[in-house]
């Protein structure tokens, strides 16, 4: 009893504080605002993939089976169908950036500006399980969230596919991350790379906009490494056939008499392109087809994890740095006080 009175003795089991509680506690009103963003795009996706579809696939069968100069066709339900999928696409897209300004502004950066975060760390929490909390409870929403917007998604796409003349192709880079891993991957790397940004400022606008800037960038080295993640294929076709081949195109040229593979030679008018085209037998075309859709989502998903992994290991890096033995003495203290007092 009377080493518990003089603070010696551990904290029992029981007052260690419930941080996953805390932190959904702490941000209801972000999960309340990415519960119900969730459910508007899955509302909108749904309809996407049902009647919109059926409507705007409706009114391009009417379309093509015109035969004179006067035609009668929907045009507002293709008009509608290609504004709603498009709001949705770009809304999924923004997620990453959305997250990554949540992040840095509100997870981290403002709990540090206020100090809000060394008092969790008086109270019995160290800063490593404080940081690893605020990470795991936050990257289970995003997980869930957007897996399932990106399912819909892709259910919405394939709905229109072969039916709607209008339809984004699956090689269209909006379209390709919205329906796919790739998005959920970047939407991680977003959280990773907000929460490192509040460690580093310490304040809720620098790192609300640095976290943003870095979640874009991440997504930018998305885009120039996607093409050369799997290998592509290449398909050879004469002057008179042009480019063969459809999908993610990687890269197309001509092909000289000497089999050479070169650029598209850039001429002005009609006599310049005759006269450019003149030592050239063919072309050739680089790309990836359809069958390549799911190795590129998984690969691309594969290196944005990796990415999100070395912004996690920065963020705890970042947090070493932050706590020095001043704030370890005063983690210990308030652990030692929370023990004295409890029992």
């Amino acid at each position: 009893m009377t080493a518990t009175l003089t603070g010696t003795a551990p904290a029992p089991a029981a007052t260690s504080p419930r941080l996953s509680r805390w932190v959904l506690r702490l941000h209801r009103p972000a999960l309340y605002g990415w519960a119900g963003l969730v459910l508007v795009l899955a509302a909108l996706l749904l309809a996407l993939r049902g009647p919109l579809a059926d409507a705007a696939a409706e009114a391009w069968r009417q379309y093509n089976a015109c035969a004179g100069e006067r035609c009668h066709y929907d045009q507002a339900a293709i008009l509608r169908y290609k504004d709603y999928y498009s709001y949705a696409t770009l809304a999924l897209n923004a997620l990453p950036l959305l997250v990554a300004a949540w992040a840095g502004a509100a997870l981290t950066g403002r709990e540090l500006e206020s100090g809000t975060a060394l008092l969790s760390w008086t109270q019995g929490a160290s800063p490593a399980r404080w940081l690893a909390v605020r990470l795991a409870v936050p990257a289970l929403a995003v997980t869930a969230g957007t897996t399932l917007l990106c399912w819909l998604h892709h259910l919405a796409w394939n709905a229109g596919h072969g039916r709607i003349d209008t339809a984004k192709p699956w090689s269209d880079r909006w379209t390709f991350h919205a329906g796919g891993p790739s998005i959920v991957a970047l939407t991680l790397a977003g959280l990773a790379a907000g929460a490192l940004a509040g460690l580093l400022l310490r304040r809720t606008l620098p790192a609300l906009l640095v976290g943003t800037v870095v979640a874009a960038g991440v997504r930018g080295l998305a885009e120039i490494a996607l093409p050369h993640l799997w290998p592509a294929v290449t398909r050879v076709s004469t002057l008179d056939q042009g480019f063969a081949g459809s999908g993610l195109t990687v890269d197309q040229g001509m092909i000289t008499r000497t089999g050479a593979h070169v650029p598209v030679p850039q001429c002005g008018s009609v006599e310049a392109c005759r006269n450019a085209y003149a030592g050239f037998t063919g072309h050739w075309n680089t790309y990836h087809p359809f069958s390549h859709y799911w190795p590129l989502q998984l690969t691309t998903g594969a290196l944005v994890l990796a990415v999100a992994g070395l912004l996690v290991l920065g963020c705890f890096l970042a947090l070493r740095r932050l706590t020095g033995p001043a704030t370890a003495q005063a983690t210990t203290a308030g652990r030692t006080a929370t023990g004295g007092t409890t029992a």
